[in-house]
C-alpha cells in the first residue's frame, strides 16, 4: 500500500487529538482528509478504518495490553499508548495486514515520534500479542456481564450498567450489537420535490454507486462504493441529503398541506429543515410555507446554510439563535416546532465511536434539564393546534420517554398519534401511539427517539 508509513503517522495524529485532545472523530477524520485530497480511494479506506477502529476498540485493546505490559495503558505516555492501540487493532481485527509489518511500523512511529528509548518496549509488547493473540483469556458471561460486555463490545463499564439498568442484559447486548454492525453505508434521504426516487436511483447507479433501497421509506436509500460524497452527481445538485432512516423518520411522521410556518429549533447541520422543505414544496399547497432554521454558533449556521444552498430550496431562513433563550416575535407564530435537541448521543455510538469516551454518566441528568428548559421556552413558540415534534439520537430513558411524560405534565400539550405515518418495520416496537424509541438492533439504524405532540 503506498504511503503506508505516512498513512500510519496522520491516523496517530488523529487518534491522539480524539483520544487525549477531546476531538470529535468525524470531524478529525474530514480535516485530516481534506489535507491530503490526493490519497488514492483505497488509502482513504485504510486510513479512516485505522482510525476509527483504534477508537472503537480501545476499551478492548487496553484489556490485551494490560494482560501483558507491566505498566499499564493508564500509566502510559498517550502517543506510546495510542500506537500500542493502533498496533493492537490492527494485529486482533485486520487480516489483510501482517502482523510483522504492524509490529514494524509500530517501530518506525515509535522512533519517528522521539521515543527511540521505548521502541523496544512498544515491539516487545506488540509481538508478544501477536504470538498469542489465539490464547488470549477474555472475561466470561457466567462470570459477570458487566466486565464480559465491557471487553467483548468495547464499551465504558458505566455504560453497560446504565442500559442494563433500562433495557436489562440481553437488549443490552443487542445493543451493543447493532452499534459493532453500524458500517450500513451512507445513508441518503431523496428530495421528492424535484425528483421521483426511482430517477434518483437511477442517477445513482448511473454513476456505478451500489444502491440499496431503504426498508423504511420509498424515498431513502443506502450508498456505497463511492470515494467521496462530493463526487455524486446526485449529491451535488440537491437530489439526495446525507441522513440516517432513524433520523429522517423525525421529518416523516408529521402531517403537512404545505402551506405551515415551520421553526427548527437546533437544526445543525440541516438535515431536518431540508426534508421539512422539500415536505412542504412536494404538498398540495407547495410553495406557501416557510421555515425558519436555527442554530447556537456562526459555524453551525453556515453548516446550514451551505447545505440549503446545495439543495436548492428557497423557502427557508436561517438565524442565529439560542433556543434557551425566549424570542417575543416567534411567540404563536409556528404551525411544526422540530425540537430535536442536544442529547448524551448514546444512539450513534454506531456511527461516532468516541461518543461512549466523552459522554459521562452525569452528562444524562444534566441535558435532560437543558432539554426540558428549551422545551418549556419554544412550547411558547407554537399556535393552538400546532404539532411539537421532538427528538434525540439517544438511547437514555431519561433523555426520552421521561421527557415525554413530562411534557404532558408540565405544558399545554397532549399526545399526536403518528402511528399512521410510523413505517410498517417499526411499527410493532410501538408502546405508546404519540412515540417510538428505535434501538440500533430494530432496523439497522442508529439508535433514536421521536414524539410528537398537539398544543392544547
Amino acid at each position: 500500500m503506498a504511503d503506508e508509513v505516512n498513512l500510519r503517522n496522520l491516523a496517530l495524529d488523529v487518534i491522539v487529538s480524539v483520544m487525549d485532545k477531546g476531538a470529535y472523530s468525524d470531524k478529525a477524520i474530514h480535516a485530516a482528509l481534506e489535507k491530503h485530497p490526493g490519497l488514492e480511494k483505497r488509502d482513504r479506506a485504510f486510513f479512516t478504518r485505522l482510525c476509527q477502529g483504534t477508537i472503537e476498540y480501545a476499551v478492548s485493546s487496553d484489556y490485551i495490553i494490560n494482560l501483558f505490559s507491566k505498566t499499564k495503558v493508564k500509566k502510559m505516555k498517550p502517543v506510546i499508548r495510542e500506537i500500542l492501540r493502533m498496533g493492537v487493532y490492527q494485529i486482533m481485527h485486520m487480516d489483510s495486514v501482517p502482523d510483522s509489518a504492524v509490529c514494524n511500523e509500530a517501530v518506525k512511529l515509535a522512533n519517528k515520534r522521539k521515543f527511540t528509548n521505548l521502541k523496544g518496549f512498544v515491539n516487545g509488547v506488540l509481538r508478544n500479542i501477536s504470538r498469542e493473540k489465539d490464547k488470549i483469556k477474555f472475561p466470561d458471561k457466567k462470570d459477570g456481564f458487566c466486565a464480559y460486555a465491557s471487553v467483548r463490545y468495547s464499551m465504558p463499564e458505566w455504560i453497560v450498567n446504565y442500559l442494563c439498568e433500562e433495557y436489562g442484559e440481553d437488549e443490552t447486548e443487542r445493543i451493543f450489537e447493532g452499534f459493532l454492525k453500524a458500517d450500513r453505508g451512507v445513508s441518503v434521504r431523496c428530495n421528492v420535490s424535484k425528483a421521483e426516487p426511482q430517477e434518483v436511483y437511477d442517477m445513482l447507479k448511473k454513476q456505478g454507486i451500489s444502491v440499496k433501497k431503504s426498508e423504511l421509506f420509498g424515498y431513502a436509500f443506502n450508498i456505497d462504493g463511492f470515494d467521496k460524497i462530493t463526487d455524486i452527481d446526485a449529491f451535488n445538485n440537491g437530489y439526495i441529503q446525507v441522513q440516517d432512516q432513524s433520523s429522517i423518520l423525525a421529518g416523516h411522521v408529521y402531517s403537512v398541506k404545505g402551506d405551515e410556518n415551520i421553526i427548527d429549533i437546533c437544526a445543525a447541520p440541516g438535515g431536518k429543515t431540508l426534508h421539512a422543505a422539500d415536505r412542504l414544496n412536494a404538498a398540495e399547497k407547495s410553495g406557501i410555507g416557510n421555515i425558519i432554521s436555527c442554530d447556537l454558533t456562526e459555524q453551525k449556521v453556515k453548516l446550514i446554510s451551505d447545505n440549503i444552498k446545495r439543495n436548492g430550496f428557497r423557502n427557508i431562513s436561517v438565524v442565529k439563535n439560542d433556543a434557551l433563550v425566549y424570542k417575543k416575535e416567534w411567540e404563536n407564530t409556528a404551525d411544526i416546532i422540530i425540537a430535536d435537541l442536544p442529547c448524551s448521543g448514546l444512539g450513534v455510538i454506531g456511527k461516532k465511536c468516541d461518543i461512549k469516551y466523552k459522554t459521562k454518566r452525569e452528562d444524562i441528568a444534566s441535558l435532560s434539564k437543558i432539554q426540558k428548559e428549551i422545551l418549556k421556552n419554544v412550547s411558547r413558540y407554537l399556535k393552538k393546534g400546532g404539532q411539537l415534534i421532538y427528538s434525540t439520537c439517544t438511547i437514555a430513558k431519561e433523555e426520552n420517554e421521561d421527557n415525554a411524560e413530562w411534557i404532558l405534565e408540565n405544558l399545554p400539550f397532549e399526545k399526536a398519534d403518528i402511528s399512521k405515518r410510523m413505517p410498517e418495520k417499526l411499527k410493532k416496537y410501538m408502546t405508546d401511539n404519540s412515540y417510538i424509541q428505535i434501538l440500533p438492533d430494530m432496523a439497522q439504524t442508529d439508535g433514536f427517539f421521536v414524539a410528537a405532540f398537539i398544543k392544547k
